[in-house]
């Protein structure tokens, strides 16, 4: 895929993200993938995306830049939200957070066959700790 066209996928795959569509993520991952450096299948990657949302109701991303390298592709992304469940062992306490996501990724036949991503998740328990 030429850069433009990384861009184009990645947009469409935070569009997806942001509308809480997970009924097409086959477009953008693979059946086996790797996430966070253990191997997953696509179900895995969907039920932690279900899961995070599940929680966290208004989750959104907002992509800040985005990097390319051959079938490599790096994302600066703004997440925000105000969790209504227990989410990463913080109970809701009405506080939103908004932190900053690195995401690597590897595309391989037009989807993702390697996800990466990182948060500072102190920072995040701050914010949530009201």
């Amino acid at each position: 895929m030429s850069d433009s066209d990384l861009r184009a996928f990645y947009l469409r795959y935070i569009e997806a993200l942001n509308a809480h569509t997970f009924d097409g993520m086959e477009e953008f991952i693979n059946d086996r993938t790797t996430l966070n450096g253990e191997p997953a299948t696509r179900d895995d990657v969907i039920t932690v995306q279900k899961h995070d949302v599940d929680a966290v109701p208004d989750l959104h991303w907002e992509l800040k830049e985005l990097l390319f390298d051959g079938d490599r592709l790096a994302a600066r992304v703004v997440n925000t939200g105000t969790p209504v469940k227990e989410w990463l062992g913080v109970a809701p306490t009405g506080a939103s957070f908004e932190i900053v996501e690195y995401a690597i990724y590897q595309v391989r036949d037009g989807r993702f066959a390697h996800m990466t991503a990182l948060h500072d998740a102190g920072e995040l328990r701050r914010q949530l700790a009201g």
